[in-house]
Formats: structure tokens, C-alpha cells, sequence
């Protein structure tokens, strides 16, 4: 380990300084760069109209996105962690204009000559999806990992909170900027994306760097970091301030976690070597769970959460990805006039309402937790309760929905459960399996959403294409205004075949799916505080009979 020389410490800046608000600011603004994946269903039914694709295959573009995005967590954690924030930058910044800049190279050729795209394009287009995800995660964790190694882990649940509400927001930023700007305009919009994206992660390939802490008191020591910069280690942690489990929390949920009892005191999930300290001067005596690795994987409580991550953010994906075309649907319903402009604006309405529930989660999700905790003096397992009460309410209002313009409610509330439960698992999974690697746990889990995101929108996107009518009016199901509306289309040379029209019948079966499967979720939300709240008052009993 390097010792940082007695003068570095003196010049560092204090905590509330010029220099760490600014390098706070900067890493929300990478944030908000690269949750641009949660915009997708902004574009995705022009992309698809444009291309002549199914509403199956525009799912599996967007789902090639969620899949750079929960897949390359864990890799691109293990990158910073040991190179620092400068090669995942570097990999977001070409990731994210080669992504965003090959969809709109793809959307402006069109088809050509051809009646629909040729499975060449179709793959490039979602080799170019899944690059669009990767480059958010390579951004996401240099600017949280930079905050972190930049504020004493005193403010480490607030300012990474502020990070990642910057990521939440991000599609509002950008479907505002283009309903502002370019409605209507598909290529515009992707032309945006692509330049607002990467360039911020260029510029902070060359400024953004964590700040070292100030020494607390004389002979304090410093860790080293893979960022090459010398941070300050101070002994005097004030555990709960993370979130860290207290000690009612480390009573494995079902039984032994780690398999074996492994219970180690707590570390830095970096593993580096600390000189040595005097005896007093390291409080971190009080035993966590250190559950990670093989072990992780051998644990009831980790496929409990896994399950429970999987069916609500399954959900929520399903509804992101193709909430413009549930805006189009309704609005094509009750508009014989068709205005493609119109329908637009109301495509970008959604998404931001639904980034603005999203931010508003990942905040309010923490207070729930705390209060639950600290308040009511039950286990933090409780809060997944209220995340999946807020996914089921938000399912019951998008099926009774019948008018685009009553969508916002359903929306914002879908918003706010999705956030929410990003925002609630992480402090769930310190109780559960500690502090140490919480990194790379939480990485395992945020691949949850891989198995019931592919699951529901594929599902979404097969329901739209069963419920799509023909461009032939011979062959249309429908009758009235709906054919009024393929008559417009057809004349502005959209592909109808395309575009479903029936209003909620095209995805109201999708929605009594999620439905259900919300309802399995709150169950088993339930089921988990209440084994956890027993199981710590069965070690409160315990410990009072040995005294």
C-alpha cells in the first residue's frame, strides 16, 4: 500500500468543496447521458413502421439495448474498480455514437428496394441496440464510481442517490429536447442521441477524476485505489449513514447464507491492503455477512430476491419499451384524423412522464426503506412490498385506460415503482449479504431483468402483432374510423401492417399477464419480511436468554 505524503492530505479539499460538488455535478451529468435506453419506446414505433418490422422485432431491438445494459454491469464494475474510469469513458464514448449513430444510418436508408429490411440490417441494427447499452453502463459506473471514491462513505447514500436520479431522468431530458426542438423528426432525434451522449463521456475522459479525501486527524492513512489517486482511509465510519445492515440484519433470511457461516468483518470491496493500525483505532469490530461468488449462488435468499427482481423489472421493461406504442394505439382509436406529428408529441410525453416517476422512485424508495427500518422496526425486505403494491396499482390503471390522454397516471405510477425498486434492493442486499462486495452482488441481480424483460415484451410484441391489422381493407378486422385511418396512412406511405389500431385490445391481454404476475411478486415480497422479521426476533430471543 502507498502512503500519500503528510502535504497531500493537508491540500486536499474538504468535503463540501469547489471541487467535489463539481466533480458530483459532472458525474450526474454522465448519468443523465446514459440512461438513454429508457427512451427507446420514444422512436421504436417509427423505427419499426420505417424498417417494416414486426412489433415482435422491434422488442428484440430494444431488448438488445436492456441486455448491453444489465449484462455488461458486472464487467465494466470490475474494470473501474481495478483501472479506474478512464477505459469504460473511453468504451462508453465509442459505444454510444457508433450505437446511436449506426439505428439512425439504418433508419434514414429505409428499406430500399426491398418489401422489408434484410436479416444483414436486422442484425447490425441490434448489434447497434446492444452497443447503445453497453456504452450506458461504461458511463454509469465511472461517474458513480467516481463519486464514491470522492465523499467519505458518511455521504455516500445521498450523493450516489443524486447520480442515479441523474440516469432516471435522463429520458425526460432528452424526449423533452426533442418534442421541443424536433417532433416528429425521428432521424433528428437519433442524430441527438448520439452526439449528447458520447461527447460528455469524451470530456470527461479528460476531467473527471475522484478527488482525495481530507485527512480526519493527524497520522490518518490513506487506501490505494486503482485510480491511481491517493484517498485518505478513515477509520471513523458511520455505518448506518450507507444503509449498512444493522445488527438485527445479519440473521440469514433462510437459513445460513453463505453456506458455511462465513462471516468476516466488513472491508472495502476493493480488497486493498491497509498499513498498519493500532489497536483502538479500528472500529470495524462488529461481525456482516460477506455472502458473494459461489457462495451467492448457493443461497435460498439470493434466487428469493433474483425471483421477485425478475418478475417486477420484467415488468416495467415490457411497459418502457413499448409505451409508445400503447400512446399510438389509443390515440389512433379515438383520432380518425390521424396526425403523425401529433401522435409524436404524445410518444415523448410518456417517456417523460415516465422518467420523471422514475427519478421521483429512486428517491422516495430510500425514505420508504429508512422509514420502515428505523420507524415501524421492521426488516427492509418490507419495502419490496410497497414497490410491488406500486407495480400492480400502475397495471390496474394502464388496462382501464381507454384515452391516450388519461396514460400519464399509469404511466408515472409505472415510473415510480420501476425506480423504486432500483432503489430499494441495493440496501436490501447490504442486510442480506453485506457491505464487501455489494458491487459485484448487485451486478448478479441487475441480470434479473434479463429473463422477464425478454419474457414480457416479447410477449408484448407478439399480443400487438396478433391484434395489427392489414394493410388490404379486405382483410382489416376493423371497420369505421380505424379504416378512415389505414386510408391516411396508406397515403402518406406509412406501412399500416405496421400499426395496430384497435386501441387497448391490442395489449390489454399483455397487461392482465403483468397483472398477475405482480400480484405472485407482492407475495413473495411478503414472505420475505416476514421470514426475515422472524428469524431476527428469534435471535433477539436467543440473546436474551444468554444473558
Amino acid at each position: 500500500m502507498v502512503l500519500a505524503p503528510e502535504s497531500k492530505h493537508m491540500d486536499a479539499p474538504k468535503v463540501l468543496s469547489v471541487p467535489r460538488i463539481a466533480t458530483l455535478v459532472g458525474s450526474t451529468i454522465i448519468a443523465l447521458c446514459s440512461g438513454t435506453n429508457y427512451i427507446y419506446s420514444a422512436y421504436a414505433p417509427q423505427l419499426g413502421a420505417r424498417l417494416r418490422i414486426s412489433h415482435t422485432q422491434v422488442n428484440v431491438v430494444g431488448l438488445a439495448g436492456s441486455f448491453g445494459v444489465y449484462v455488461s454491469g458486472p464487467i465494466w464494475g470490475r474494470i473501474v474498480d481495478v483501472q479506474g474510469p478512464r477505459i469504460p469513458l473511453t468504451g462508453a464514448f465509442v459505444c454510444l455514437l457508433v450505437g446511436y449513430t449506426g439505428i439512425k444510418r439504418i433508419y434514414d436508408d429505409g428499406i430500399g428496394p426491398g418489401t422489408s429490411i434484410s436479416p444483414v440490417h436486422f442484425a447490425v441494427l441490434i448489434i447497434c441496440a446492444l452497443l447503445t447499452g453497453l456504452g450506458a453502463v461504461g458511463g454509469l459506473q465511472s461517474a458513480l464510481s467516481t463519486t464514491a471514491k470522492s465523499f467519505p462513505q458518511s455521504a455516500h447514500a445521498m450523493t450516489t442517490s443524486f447520480v442515479l436520479s441523474g440516469f432516471g431522468l435522463s429520458a425526460f431530458f432528452f424526449s423533452t429536447l426533442a418534442h421541443t426542438f424536433f417532433a416528429g423528426d425521428t432521424s433528428a432525434l437519433l442524430n441527438l442521441l448520439a452526439l449528447a451522449t458520447s461527447i460528455p463521456m469524451l470530456v470527461a475522459l479528460f476531467v473527471m477524476r475522484p478527488i482525495p479525501l481530507p485527512s480526519t486527524r493527524p497520522g490518518s492513512m490513506t487506501e490505494a485505489v486503482p485510480s491511481r489517486e491517493a484517498i485518505p482511509f478513515i477509520p471513523e465510519l458511520d455505518i448506518d449513514s450507507v444503509r449498512v445492515a444493522e445488527e438485527d440484519s445479519r440473521v440469514p433470511l433462510l437459513g445460513d447464507r453463505s453456506g458455511s457461516g462465513n462471516y468476516r468483518v466488513g472491508q472495502s470491496s476493493s480488497a486493498v491492503e491497509i498499513g498498519h493500525v493500532e489497536d483502538g483505532d479500528q472500529p470495524w469490530t462488529d461481525k456482516q455477512p460477506n455472502v458473494h461468488g459461489i457462495q451467492l449462488f448457493m443461497t435460498p435468499d439470493f434466487y428469493l430476491i433474483l425471483t421477485i427482481m425478475s418478475l417486477l423489472s420484467g415488468t416495467g421493461l415490457m411497459y418502457i419499451n413499448n409505451v409508445g406504442s400503447i400512446s399510438l394505439a389509443l390515440f389512433a382509436k379515438s383520432n380518425p384524423d390521424y396526425d403523425q406529428v401529433e401522435a409524436s408529441k404524445w410518444q415523448a410525453a410518456q417517456v417523460s412522464t415516465l422518467s420523471v416517476g422514475n427519478f421521483a422512485g429512486r428517491i422516495i424508495s430510500g425514505l420508504i426503506s429508512d422509514f420502515i427500518r428505523t420507524k415501524l422496526h421492521l426488516p427492509r425486505a418490507y419495502s419490496l412490498c410497497v414497490v410491488s403494491s406500486f407495480f400492480i396499482i400502475s397495471q390496474v390503471f394502464a388496462i382501464s385506460v381507454s384515452s391516450v390522454s388519461a396514460l400519464w397516471f399509469a404511466s408515472i405510477l409505472l415510473g415510480l415503482a420501476y425506480g423504486s425498486l432500483f432503489g430499494a434492493t441495493p440496501a436490501i442486499l447490504i442486510e442480506w449479504f453485506g457491505l464487501a462486495h455489494l458491487s459485484e452482488n448487485w451486478g448478479y441481480l441487475c441480470m434479473a431483468p434479463l429473463v422477464g424483460g425478454n419474457l414480457f415484451s416479447i410477449m408484448f410484441g407478439r399480443n400487438l402483432d396478433a391484434h395489427t391489422p392489414s394493410a388490404d381493407p379486405d382483410m382489416s378486422p376493423g371497420a369505421g374510423h380505424g379504416l378512415t385511418v389505414l386510408r391516411w396512412l396508406i397515403s402518406r406511405d406509412v406501412p399500416t401492417e405496421r400499426q395496430c389500431l384497435a386501441g387497448r385490445e391490442c395489449y390489454i391481454s399483455s397487461l392482465q399477464v403483468t397483472l398477475m404476475v405482480c400480484i405472485v411478486a407482492l407475495a413473495l415480497s411478503t414472505w420475505a419480511g416476514i421470514r426475515d422479521r422472524r428469524r431476527n426476533e428469534a435471535k433477539k430471543g436467543m440473546m436474551g436468554s444468554l444473558e
